[in-house]
């Protein structure tokens, strides 16, 4: 059962790699990956104050924000060799970071990536006892659960290496993505009309 199978997945024999040591491994291991990688985004809130785009927005510049996502090259962040099908869980209404981050994700989307929105209700059947993971699947045998604070900080990656969990989260990942909807459509409709999104200590 899928329930079942993301059970596995908190489970699962890992290694937990301290943040600069998960960023070095991920990035040399995929930069050697070629074919399908998926992640898999359900946090609706991340801190990253190394991301010029997400202070300015933090500080209530919304203009600028945009400005600085326009000026970011994604298509360097993605090497040819590789599709990257990201599935982004949406919840409504849109926190301003998801707001935000959809921009992003939009830009991305538009430089190669394969993002898609699914709303969170249509992956509660697979939340009974905690919200989904943050996943990234390199291939058959290398996934990170991509860890974060409650601040939405983040901490590091737990890097599983066994196949059966790995194939099975896989299958999981392609039935949703198979159900969502692409993200250029979602972002056209739901977030080009929005006004700009407003800072409040909370969102802070």
């Amino acid at each position: 059962m899928p329930g079942e199978a993301i059970e596995r997945v908190r489970q699962a024999a890992g290694v937990i790699l301290p943040v600069t040591d998960y960023l070095a491994e991920f990035y040399e291991c995929f930069q050697d990956v070629e074919g399908v990688v998926w992640k898999l985004e359900r946090a609706q809130h991340f801190h990253e104050p190394d991301v010029p785009s997400w202070v300015a927005m933090m500080e209530g510049d919304w203009r600028r924000a945009l400005t600085l996502i326009k000026e970011m090259r994604f298509s360097r962040d993605l090497p040819s060799q590789i599709q990257l099908r990201r599935l982004r869980i949406v919840e409504t209404p849109l926190t301003p970071y998801m707001h935000w981050e959809l921009v992003l994700l939009a830009a991305r989307t538009r430089a190669g990536e394969r993002a898609r929105v699914l709303p969170a209700p249509a992956v509660r059947w697979l939340e009974r006892d905690a919200p989904l993971p943050e996943l990234v699947i390199l291939g058959p045998d290398l996934m990170y659960e991509v860890l974060y604070d409650r601040t939405g900080a983040h901490t590091g990656g737990r890097r599983i290496t066994d196949p059966r969990v790995i194939e099975e989260c896989v299958g999981i990942m392609a039935e949703l993505y198979g159900t969502a909807e692409e993200l250029l459509d979602h972002y056209e409709r739901e977030v080009v009309p929005l006004p700009p999104p407003v800072i409040s200590p909370v969102s802070s």
